[in-house]
């Protein structure tokens, strides 16, 4: 680590000094400023990870007001994938503004949303013909997902498993499993929502895939009805719910199922598209093919976008008119998806998430090793979680990570915590970090650890 007297902020994006640099304690006084700005203008339930005022990032860092550097563990909660200000990106956002910024896609087209269609078609898994449609965020596109799938199998009842997340919307509220702080006042929540249990290795008694499998289609079938269900959404690896690998077998047999009872498979991929796990997308590491997938996050390098993209004969079921948004697709974000998806290809992006992975799950195991309150290490690529315990009981301990969490960010590391019971430290850097930084990063989490 760089200690500097004064600040010293470059231009922004790759230009940026890649180094971890305090000026002074986290916050600064100009972030100071600022958090006292937002509790008197911003409402108290828009909460923040970390008290800066961010004026620049790019590569694996983010530079605040007072100059300084911070390692970023979390780009935007795997958001800047292809790495803040990507030149890419900046350069087509920038010839799309100076043309037009909105005319509505569904009041005047332009190419762009079409192109954005045409490669997430060809992307996402399955050689079956495809049709997509584009929204604004996440939660707008699993709405949707959910929305046509009724459409397409008239029937109403959706299941979702322990531990997802969904979003903040009214429906996917109602997906959601965790109550605080994404649940609790706000109902009630949209009728015809179901869970069931998820494999979930650490804390799963042994149960391989197969068996995880096979106790879900067992609850489905007798709580709700193959004839009731429209569709099954899950996350091919959970976010916010703690980074859950499914055992293997697992999603491949909710897929088969789904299959012989006319129930839509949806795959949220919200945050484990687009290079995050070392491949397109996480549906791919057991091969499955879901009829309907949904994207956002990784996808347009910071403006907002997501996607619907499924099966021709269930994306088309809907009337025209059906689907849609005022902004949904707007050229500037498009022009950042085409941007973004060309970094993914030629900068070498997805292969990047495999080298961090391998980063990752080495030095963190290690970890493991020497720490038993470190009961579990898992995930993919760059997407990887540890999460802490208690080590004579395996009882989560969420009072140990949200230490180790502030010591990072004291020490300019920015990590996110997750998982139900809030004792999960996940990290997600950019693929543009170097080894360096994210050697650098762990080690401070590891500092965390030894002084919690």
């Amino acid at each position: 680590m760089t200690i500097v007297d004064s600040p010293a902020i470059a231009a922004g994006g790759p230009t940026l000094t890649q180094e971890r640099r305090l000026v002074t304690a986290i916050p600064g006084p100009r972030s100071q400023e600022l958090m006292t700005r937002k509790a008197a203008a911003v409402a108290a339930g828009v909460g923040h990870t970390i008290p800066v005022s961010v004026v620049a990032a790019g590569g694996g860092v983010i530079v605040d007001a007072d100059g300084n550097s911070l390692i970023d563990l979390g780009s935007g909660i795997a958001v800047t994938g292809v790495g803040n200000a990507n030149p890419r990106v900046v350069e087509a956002v920038t010839a799309q503004l100076n043309a037009f910024t909105h005319t509505c896609f569904t009041v005047a087209p332009y190419d762009s949303y079409v192109a954005v269609a045409e490669k997430l078609n060809a992307l996402t898994p399955g050689d079956h013909a495809k049709r997509s449609a584009l929204f604004n965020s996440g939660a707008e596109a699993v709405e949707n997902a959910v929305k046509i799938a009724r459409n397409f199998t008239k029937k109403q009842a959706v299941v979702a498993f322990d531990h997802a997340y969904h979003g903040r919307t009214n429906l996917t509220m109602g997906l959601t499993a965790k109550n605080i702080p994404y649940k609790s006042g706000f109902g009630p929540f949209a009728p015809e929502v179901y869970r069931a249990p998820l494999s979930y290795p650490f804390r799963d008694g042994g149960l391989s895939g197969a068996e995880a499998a096979a106790r879900a289609i067992t609850q489905i079938e007798k709580q709700v009805g193959a004839e009731n269900l429209a569709a099954i959404i899950i996350e091919p690896i959970q976010g916010e719910g703690g980074f859950i690998v499914p055992a293997q077998g697992f999603l491949p047999a909710l897929v088969e199922w789904c299959r012989a009872n006319d129930v839509v498979f949806i795959a949220d991929e919200v945050q484990t598209g687009f290079g995050r796990t070392g491949a397109w997308f996480a549906s791919e590491h057991e091969g499955i093919v879901p009829d309907v997938v949904v994207t956002a996050k990784g996808i347009a390098g910071g403006l907002p976008l997501s996607a619907v993209t499924g099966r021709a004969e269930i994306m088309d079921s809907a009337m025209a008119g059906g689907l849609g948004g005022t902004y949904g697709g707007n050229p500037l974000a498009c022009a950042a998806a085409l941007a973004s998806i060309e970094s993914y290809e030629a900068d070498g992006l997805i292969e990047r998430a495999k080298r961090i992975g391998a980063v990752l799950l080495g030095r963190l195991n290690a970890l493991r090793t020497a720490d038993a309150r470190i009961g579990d290490v898992r995930g993919r690529g760059a997407m990887v979680a540890m999460e802490l315990v208690d080590p004579e009981t395996g009882a989560p301990d969420a009072a140990l990570t949200a230490k180790v969490a502030a010591h990072a960010h004291a020490n300019g590391v920015l990590v996110l915590t997750c998982g139900t019971y809030g004792n999960v430290i996940r990290f997600l850097p950019p693929l543009t970090i170097s080894d360096e930084l994210l050697v650098e990063g762990l080690g401070v989490v590891a500092e965390g650890l030894r002084t919690a």
